[in-house]
């Protein structure tokens, strides 16, 4: 994407067609997203595009200056170049979701409008700490989450069962990970499915496997770390997944979890709390059961916290309102701005809330009763870290890394120098907002 290009040029080109101010009447406030209007044979997703379309009818009610919304395909939206390109031609969304992983693409390409004068400061300090400190740049807020998504390993019980495994075997260390998944591996059973296919999820997926040994990208003071013992040895550990024949290189069952639990194709698969739903929804009989991320040898718990924000587009024909827009609708005290939140996480979807009040509601109404829930709140979500916020070339160099000693079988070392040079090169002449 043109946005892509570093701060500088991406600013230039953003500037260059960036759209005037508009008054009411120039017709409604474009509201880009994947979920919202669409009808579908899935409860779950209707669920989803109803929340977002009644959010919407009921600001239209209350306010001169309305909102459509305007769907687009998952993929299309997610892993395309189309919000990019749409951004540097100035034809972009007026509101808008992105995850953390695009943050600094957008907020160094001038497109995000600060959110700080629309949101209550009392609902800033109800954000779970730091669910928010990844969306702000000094005390501004660029960005309203809408949820937290944490990630955890998944196993199907049948499976462990006939192989004659129990909970006692639940791996606490990376090496019980490996020997558990050779057990589990057949000509036609994958042990353990990480994500094989590059992209913004592949990463917020390995990055746990990184910080648990202590690794990061950029330290406290932005030196960058990638070339260290930690990070080459998460990059290892997917590497001996893959060479020991316990990962296959292309994930199963069409990379659905779902559909690879319920045809016994994995034992146990890596993945994020939007798993929850969809076994609930497609598949009622897997007797699954889940756990957190086992340790390197001398390693610390955590993992990943993902989620999408709501933001508004700088550029856009009305900035003010669209920041109006997302402030009343996740950043205010309001109680219907509380519920609303409340049902995103625990009704349309299953997530935790990414506001302390939300989580209390939603505990109080038994969204977070069923023991998957549970878990995820109480054990997974509390030392979790949030997703970085990268700009496209550090995202990459890492990408790179991940791929090359996973799938390429090249040396770790060599991926882990590669990936550093990269960055280093990068940060030396980087002028955006801070990257950790």
């Amino acid at each position: 994407g043109l946005l892509a290009a570093g701060a500088a040029g991406a600013t230039a080109a953003l500037a260059s067609g960036c759209g005037g101010r508009a008054s009411a009447d120039d017709g409604p406030l474009q509201f880009w997203n994947f979920y919202a209007p669409q009808r579908s044979e899935d409860p779950a997703l209707n669920a989803q595009s109803k929340w977002f379309t009644d959010l919407v009818a009921q600001w239209n009610r209350t306010h001169k200056r309305r909102i459509e919304l305007l769907y687009m395909p998952p993929p299309t939206y997610q892993n395309g170049s189309k919000l990019p390109t749409a951004f540097a031609a100035g034809a972009g969304p007026d509101i808008f979701l992105a995850s953390p992983g695009d943050f600094l693409r957008y907020y160094n390409g001038g497109v995000l409008a600060d959110l700080t004068p629309y949101v209550d400061k009392r609902a800033v300090a109800d954000y779970h700490p730091d669910t928010l400190a990844s969306r702000m740049v000094g005390d501004k807020v660029y960005a309203l989450p809408m949820e937290v998504e944490p990630l955890v390993v998944y196993y199907d019980k049948r499976v462990w069962e006939k192989k004659g495994l129990s909970e006692g075997d639940i791996p606490a260390t990376w090496d019980q990970l490996l020997d558990v998944g050779e057990k589990l591996t057949t000509k036609t059973r994958a042990g353990l499915v990480l994500k094989t296919l590059p992209g913004y999820l592949q990463n917020f997926l390995w990055y746990s496997w990184m910080w648990m040994g202590g690794g990061d990208v950029l330290d406290g003071h932005g030196t960058v770390t990638v070339d260290s013992r930690p990070v080459r040895q998460a990059l290892q550990l997917w590497q001996d997944a893959v060479r020991s024949g316990i990962t296959p290189s292309t994930a199963p069952a069409g990379d659905d979890m779902i559909s690879g639990f319920k045809t016994g194709r994995a034992g146990m698969w890596h993945s994020g709390i939007w798993e929850i739903a969809s076994l609930k929804a497609y598949a009622p009989d897997v007797d699954y059961g889940m756990f957190k991320h086992p340790l390197p040898p001398g390693g610390s718990y955590t993992t990943a916290l993902g989620g999408w924000s709501f933001c508004a587009n700088a550029k856009g024909r009305d900035p003010q309102a669209a920041a109006e827009f997302c402030g009343w609708a996740l950043g205010s005290m309001e109680d219907e701005c509380v519920e609303r939140m409340t049902d995103w996480c625990i009704k349309a979807k299953r997530d935790i809330a990414p506001r302390r009040s939300a989580l209390r509601l939603g505990t109080e109404r038994g969204g977070y009763d069923d023991w998957a829930m549970k878990y995820m709140k109480e054990e997974v979500f509390p030392d979790g870290r949030p997703e970085p916020r990268y700009p496209p070339v550090v995202y990459k160099a890492l990408s790179d890394a991940v791929q090359g000693s996973m799938l390429a079988g090249r040396s770790v070392a060599d991926e882990a120098a590669r990936a550093a040079q990269s960055v280093e090169a990068y940060v030396r002449s980087y002028k955006g907002a801070s990257l950790i």
